[in-house]
């Protein structure tokens, strides 16, 4: 063999084991990685150093409620009710029983003017009320005397028509005896002097029926007249009934114009202006001219909130909806409220519709004129919502994804994406509320990477602040 020859045979041999001893140690390299067998790196390490190459992540729920419609508008305060009181009659302020800043009780006599004319004419009403219930008396007493009279006049009938029949059948007496006479006279078995004696008795009679007749016919007449004196006595009473009651309307009439005197508060509230003070002269509402109002009372325990909501949101907006309102003179108070009233009709100038919300206000701080802002929640979501941090890349056509942690894993969840807010996105479906979602995922977290879960105080803080 020549020299050449052995060494281009020494030369293989010495590349062809270098070769074979890199093909061995690579192949050692990889199965210790575990990259030949995925069912070996799917398994949790045991030795202490698989431990500490956990990740620690940070996560949070996806909470319900969250991406709630709502709108936010200034809101101002006024009194629930406000109303100016004026005397109901000229005079004089006799006394003023508040001031500025008093609390007063429905029905409460805040001021008195001074009317003795009034006073004056209620007496005289009253008297004359007095006399017109005399008069009734006086004419009912009538009545019955005439009732009386015509019950009279009614016994005078019977007697009459009784007389009339005695007459009546004496004269038929009369006129037989007349004619018996007369038969005996023409025998000349009686002188004719007795038939003249017996014809006058017979005209006697005779006119004496008329009489009679007469009788009957007045004392008809006579009841007749009772009766009709008896309507005129009954019309009598109803004037007299009638004067009364009109006698009784003046007097009310002058009681009522006493009692505009009194101002009176027309609710519980606050006396928040006077105009006035005693011996000034006021003025009657009802009279010509320009008026001051003597007080201004203003209803306190429930208060206005007035806001004006802008188009997008009237459609949204009903009676019951949830509010709250923050009152910038009472800093870090936010009152619970709902709701009471919307206008259903937008300012044309500014398309804003006016809501008014009531707030109770028993401890009084809160006053008229005062503004701050409102909250009212329009439409409750039932999604799911998770920071915008928790997503992972840019999502497209509603299609995102998420890190939840599961076995002590991540995982990589495909998620349906809603509304985004800028502070929360809406979650359609790929989540339960009970899923630990991981806040920022890094770049060495990748599907399947073992991680630590941090405190959930730590999570919730972070989840607030995005």
């Amino acid at each position: 063999m020549t020299t050449n020859r052995l060494r281009r045979w020494v030369t293989w041999w010495l590349l062809s084991g270098l070769t074979l001893l890199g093909l061995l140690m690579a192949s050692g390299y990889f199965l210790g990685r575990g990259a030949l067998s995925p069912n070996v790196a799917a398994q949790p390490q045991d030795d202490p150093s698989a431990v500490a190459r956990k990740v620690h992540v940070q996560v949070t729920h996806p909470r319900k409620g969250e991406m709630d419609r709502t709108t936010r508008q200034p809101g101002s305060v006024f009194a629930f009710e406000s109303i100016e009181l004026y005397a109901g009659v000229s005079g004089f302020l006799k006394t003023l029983n508040v001031d500025i800043g008093d609390r007063t009780k429905k029905g409460q006599a805040l001021a008195q003017v001074d009317v003795p004319d009034l006073e004056k004419q209620v007496q005289r009403n009253a008297a004359m009320v007095e006399q017109a219930r005399a008069r009734v008396s006086q004419m009912k007493a009538r009545a019955v005397s005439t009732r009386a009279e015509w019950d009279a006049a009614r016994a005078t009938v019977p007697r009459a028509e009784a007389m009339l029949k005695s007459k009546s059948a004496e004269l038929l007496y009369r006129q037989k005896q007349l004619q018996r006479m007369r038969e005996l006279a023409v025998a000349r078995a009686i002188e004719d002097k007795l038939v003249d004696e017996a014809t006058s008795h017979r005209d006697a009679v005779r006119e004496a029926e008329l009489a009679a007749q007469e009788g009957v016919t007045t004392a008809k007449a006579n009841v007749a007249a009772m009766a009709a004196k008896i309507l005129a006595a009954d019309a009598d009473v109803q004037e007299a009934e009638a004067q009364v009651k009109v006698a009784q309307a003046e007097l009310e009439k002058s009681q009522v114009f006493v009692q505009f005197a009194t101002v009176r508060a027309p609710f519980d509230g606050i006396i928040t202006k006077r105009n006035f003070f005693p011996s000034d002269f006021v003025r009657a509402a009802n009279e010509g001219g320009a008026h001051i109002p003597l007080l201004t009372v203003q209803r306190t325990d429930l208060m206005r909130v007035v806001v004006q909501i802008p188009d997008r949101d009237v459609p949204y907006c009903d009676p019951g909806d949830p509010a709250l309102v923050e009152i910038d003179a009472l800093p870090g108070q936010k009152l619970p409220a709902k709701v009471s009233r919307i206008a259903l009709s937008e300012d044309h100038d500014t398309r804003l519709m006016r809501v008014e919300i009531d707030l109770p206000n028993p401890t009084g701080k809160i006053c008229n004129g005062m503004y701050g802002k409102v909250t009212i929640i329009l439409e409750k979501s039932e999604l799911l919502t998770v920071p915008p941090s928790c997503l992972v890349g840019q999502a497209q056509d509603a299609k995102g994804q998420v890190y939840v942690v599961r076995d002590g894993r991540a995982h990589l969840i495909p998620v349906t994406i809603g509304a985004d807010n800028g502070l929360q996105v809406a979650i359609v479906n790929g989540l339960a509320m009970n899923d630990e979602v991981i806040l920022r995922p890094g770049s060495d977290i990748a599907d399947g990477t073992l991680v630590t879960v941090s405190s959930s105080e730590v999570q919730t803080k972070t989840a607030e602040k995005h």
